[in-house]
């Protein structure tokens, strides 16, 4: 099997490991093994696969005999991508920067693989919250064209990085030893004002718009359209943020234009790629974030009918959001390339 030369900007956080973690796992053939980060973090040590790999600083010239640079996120991207195209690299990113880009695909693997083919040198990666929701979508959308979509999320401190999860865990720690929490991470806004995540709900993930929308709501709108090739569909979205480590929860209403029973939903669920069904309600069976954390594939269940509304279904659906609504997602896209000879 032909082997490749692979860079990862941002191996030092949260995506950046999971991307390590899941080469192992998936035997991903590479060659060469180069790890990118910020000056903050050149030199510290990492070993992987019985090697002692050094973090180097990223810079434009860092890409040059690379064939894959997976690219874990941040303002970072804006500025080395295209270095990167340039030296001959496809670029996998998981930042927003290039998400809504017409010149540019936006993938999930398991619904809109075909978009692969027309990228230019990059291929983005989606929001979390929008892939899990559109693994969810991708089924239904196949037996009845979606008209409207309702969805509210349940999104993990795992989506606000290493330093959510580690502000969860102190403040969890203090509050348990009586002490005062401290809160400095969440949530990320304009404003230098955070709020204790242990124990509450902050119904904010990135900054307001003008609209009122935060721009985590946005992005589940805009980018579900473009995944989805449907601009007709109608999406409102709420995000919040739970304190949960890791895997998104989303509560999602879909009306479609014509009727589709809950018998055809389930076999068109169960049977999709990537997907688990677990919808048992008799036997207090359905996704829960504890228990599809750490796993690929995301799991759907509560299904039932609107009975406000004709032709409409509810569902619950979970992701781990460093997995599949990150590090896996990109991965299978360079996997998927590589099977089809895209590289």
């Amino acid at each position: 099997m032909k082997k490749y030369r692979v860079a990862i900007l941002g191996a030092t956080g949260a995506v950046g490991q999971e991307f390590l973690t899941l080469i192992e796992e998936r035997k991903f053939p590479f060659s060469e093994l180069r790890l990118l980060a910020s000056s903050r973090s050149a030199g510290k040590k990492i070993a992987f696969m019985g090697k002692e790999y050094t973090v180097q600083e990223t810079t434009p010239d860092s890409f040059e005999g690379i064939d894959i640079a997976l690219f874990a996120g941040g303002a970072a991207s804006k500025e080395f991508a295209p270095h990167a195209v340039k030296a001959g690299a496809i670029v996998i990113d998981n930042s927003s920067a290039f998400r809504m880009d017409p010149e540019v695909p936006l993938v999930v693997p398991e619904v809109n693989p075909e978009a692969i083919k027309a990228h230019k040198g990059i291929i983005a990666n989606p929001n979390c919250s929008t892939i899990i929701m559109v693994m969810g979508l991708k089924p239904l959308y196949d037996i009845a064209k979606i008209r409207r979509i309702v969805v509210s999320t349940y999104q993990a401190v795992s989506g606000a990085g290493k330093e959510g999860m580690a502000e969860l865990e102190e403040q969890v720690a203090a509050l348990a030893s009586g002490k005062e929490p401290v809160a400095k991470v969440l949530p990320v806004g304009k404003l230098p004002k955070h709020y204790q995540i242990a124990f509450n709900l902050i119904p904010q993930i990135d900054v307001f718009k003008d609209n009122l929308y935060t721009k985590e709501e946005m992005k589940m709108i805009d980018e579900t359209k473009k995944i989805m090739s449907d601009d007709s569909m109608r999406i409102t979205a709420t995000t919040v943020r739970v304190p949960v480590y890791r895997s998104h929860a989303e509560s999602v209403n879909v009306e479609f234009e014509d009727k589709v029973t809950l018998e055809a939903a389930r076999a068109a669920i169960a049977a999709f790629p990537g997907i688990i069904l677990r919808d048992n309600p008799a036997e207090q069976e359905y996704p829960m974030p504890l228990f599809t954390s750490n796993k690929y594939d995301v799991e759907i269940g509560r299904l039932r009918y609107d009975e406000s509304q004709e032709n409409t279904l509810n569902f619950w659906i979970c992701g781990d959001q460093i997995r599949k609504g990150a590090a896996l997602n990109a991965l299978q896209i360079a996997e998927y390339m590589i099977a089809h000879d895209l590289v």
